[in-house]
């Protein structure tokens, strides 16, 4: 009886003390701070909040496994921003393939279903790079993982529809998360993105650039570039001035000289990437009697001599390595330029990572997601400029996707959006955009933007990234 007594007494105890606590737990206020919330959750840290009229903005470090088939094997701090308007709106989910802006800004989709935006810094990229780098484990399954998390992170806070997007690279990112996460995204809106199944066939290109824009803008360019080569001697020496002032070296590329044909041999490439056809008359119209001056400045002002120099090519060797070893670069030809100017031609990745790094190429990686594309797409959209070099090899469409688009912005180029694409096409997008954000049917039937341009917050900008090499 006793014993009976003293275990009650106990249980007594125990329930009293739990009903404490939870009643302790219930009077304690919950984290409604939106910046309380993000910093709540394990592994993100906080850089730097930046206020901005209707946001908060936020520069965040997210520790992410260098490994993620081998979480143990070390972390490493990965930079991430959040623009964040409310918890009850969409979230875009934003790379551009390379470093992240540590400043407010909202991309295309954003703006479309006035919501909150989650941008991520591509691995090893700095600074979110391991030390020391396992070079390795760089590849787009990797980097796709990287997103996974983030989005299981965040999903607790923003519990709403989800849209990944980017531009150029960043497209290529968005379509790869897409294809070994599924699941996560409600839609996504990849901006010019390349896709170069096979590596070695690059016709496409060559094919690109006989016909795009006028004859007499093509004319011009190629007269200029191949001036650039004729008067190698002079302008090289104008180069190594150039260099010496600046302090810049070239151990990578291995010389000034391949440096220098590498800059010339990038300059219609950069055109088209980043000029519309009015521009053309920015170019010089006489190139054989324009002076040594008028043919470096064309040339520095598209290619820039600065480039290929070691200090120019080390913020890009995440890139680099990447397209030597999974997403393959363009070989393109010369045809208005005789073979006695020309000494290296286009130059592989692989000239422009330093020799400690090393690389081999993995043939299966882009057949893989152009693949899975073909048959698996769901709730995608691709949007190409006319005149961008990199639409030539495209991500195309099979029979077994749904709900998935093709668009071609006529006379844009690397810059590409939705607002360029011709009418019906602009408000097709723009509906799919917003039923894939899960807005109200009121503002899909509309089709229009549901935030208001603003000129500071919303990015126009060219995605700026270096010409593609095999």
């Amino acid at each position: 009886m006793r014993k009976a007594l003293r275990w009650l007494l106990a249980l007594t105890v125990l329930i009293g003390t739990l009903s404490t606590a939870g009643a302790a737990t219930a009077a304690e206020p919950e984290a409604t701070d939106i910046k309380d919330r993000l910093l709540a959750i394990p592994g993100i840290s906080l850089i730097q909040e930046k206020p901005y009229p209707g946001y908060r903005f936020f520069v965040l470090n997210y520790t992410q496994p260098i490994d993620h088939r081998h979480p143990s094997k070390g972390t490493f701090q990965q930079r991430i921003t959040v623009l964040h308007k409310d918890v009850s709106r969409p979230t875009v989910f934003y790379t551009g393939g390379y470093s992240v802006s540590t400043n407010p800004g909202r991309r295309e989709p954003t703006q479309i279903v006035d919501g909150n935006q989650v941008s991520m810094e591509y691995r090893y990229f700095t600074p979110s790079r391991p030390d020391p780098a396992d070079w390795s484990k760089l590849d787009i399954w990797q980097a796709a993982s990287d997103q996974h998390r983030i989005f299981k992170a965040l999903k607790t806070i923003y519990a709403e529809n989800w849209i990944s997007t980017g531009g150029s690279k960043g497209g290529m990112t968005a379509t790869y998360y897409e294809r070994f996460y599924p699941k996560d995204m409600d839609g996504v809106v990849a901006y010019v993105a390349p896709n170069d199944v096979v590596n070695d066939e690059d016709s496409a290109y060559d094919r690109f650039f006989a016909q795009v824009g006028t004859e007499e803008c093509r004319d011009r360019l190629n007269a200029v570039q191949r001036e650039a080569l004729v008067r190698r001697e002079p302008l090289e020496k104008k180069y190594a001035e150039y260099a010496a002032a600046e302090g810049f070296t070239f151990d990578t590329i291995g010389s000034l000289d391949r440096a220098y044909e590498a800059v010339v041999l990038d300059y219609v490439w950069g055109f088209w990437q980043y000029s519309l056809l009015s521009d053309c008359d920015t170019i010089p119209a006489d190139a054989k009697n324009a002076t040594d001056d008028e043919i470096w400045t064309s040339v520095d002002t598209i290619s820039g001599f600065s480039f290929y120099t070691d200090q120019g090519l080390t913020p890009y060797t995440p890139y680099y390595y990447q397209a030597g070893t999974q997403l393959g670069a363009p070989t393109i030809h010369f045809p208005h330029i005789e073979k006695k100017y020309v000494r290296y031609g286009y130059q592989p990745p692989r000239n422009f990572v330093p020799r400690d790094i090393s690389m081999k190429f993995q043939p299966g990686a882009m057949r893989d997601v152009d693949t899975w594309v073909r048959h698996n797409a769901r709730h995608m959209l691709f949007v190409y400029g006319q005149n961008d070099p990199w639409g030539a090899e495209r991500f195309r469409l099979g029979k077994g996707a749904k709900d998935s688009y093709v668009f071609t912005a006529p006379g844009l180029n690397h810059g590409a959006n939705v607002a360029g694409l011709v009418a019906d096409q602009k408000e097709l997008a723009t509906a799919r955009i917003l039923e894939w954000a899960g807005v109200s049917a009121t503002a899909v039937a509309q089709a229009k933007p549901l935030a208001r341009f603003d000129a500071k917050l919303d990015v126009r900008d060219v995605e700026r990234e270096p010409a593609l090499r095999p």
